[in-house]
């Protein structure tokens, strides 16, 4: 690795790479993974040589939003628990998990391509999302709100399972029926 690679980004680099992601998030989720990487740079108010500086490929573009975005759906656990009691939290947080689901059902051949040619583009994002409700899952118990012989992988393979299900946005509504499902069968059920 260079010097240069190993440096953090100063500030205003910083700002910027972030801007170019910002962008390319909403110009990806309007015109395809094929938008002109112009139109992005445009889009984020920067140069085209300052996209490129950062992101020399269409594929590390595709990475860093993916990564990105992962990154921020798992960030929301500390907020979401705060403002509202454990349930509350996870039943938003399921709702956050099927937005990202649903924006990234386009990228998700493109991650497939990128994964084939032998680069890794998911890195931890599994484990980041699998610690985020383990989190979740740990407050509600905490709080005696749900049943302690799930696990947090049994809840992460079930919101996987509802989001290939129903991957399309058209499909929201039996979506989040089957996540009110999910989540009710969590619930300590009151004795008889």
């Amino acid at each position: 690795m260079s010097d240069d690679a190993a440096r953090p980004l100063r500030a205003d680099a910083r700002r910027n790479r972030d801007k170019v992601i910002q962008a390319a998030a909403r110009v990806f989720a309007g015109e395809g993974l094929d938008a002109h990487l112009e139109r992005i740079a445009r889009e984020a108010g920067v140069g085209t040589a300052t996209l490129y500086r950062n992101f020399p490929t269409r594929q590390a573009l595709i990475e860093a939003v993916y990564r990105n975005e992962v990154a921020q759906l798992c960030d929301a656990v500390p907020g979401l628990l705060d403002a509202h009691p454990p349930l509350a939290a996870l039943r938003a947080w399921t709702r956050l998990f099927l937005d990202y689901v649903t924006t990234k059902h386009g990228m998700a051949d493109a991650l497939q391509a990128i994964a084939a040619t032998g680069d890794n583009p998911y890195g931890n994002s599994r484990a980041m999302i699998q610690a985020a409700v383990t989190t979740l899952m740990e407050a509600c118990a905490a709080a005696g709100a749900i049943r302690g012989d799930i696990t947090s992988a049994d809840l992460t393979a079930a919101l996987t399972g509802i989001a290939h299900t129903c991957p399309r946005a058209d499909q929201r509504a039996q979506a989040e029926r089957l996540l009110d499902l999910t989540l009710d069968g969590l619930r300590i059920q009151p004795a008889r």
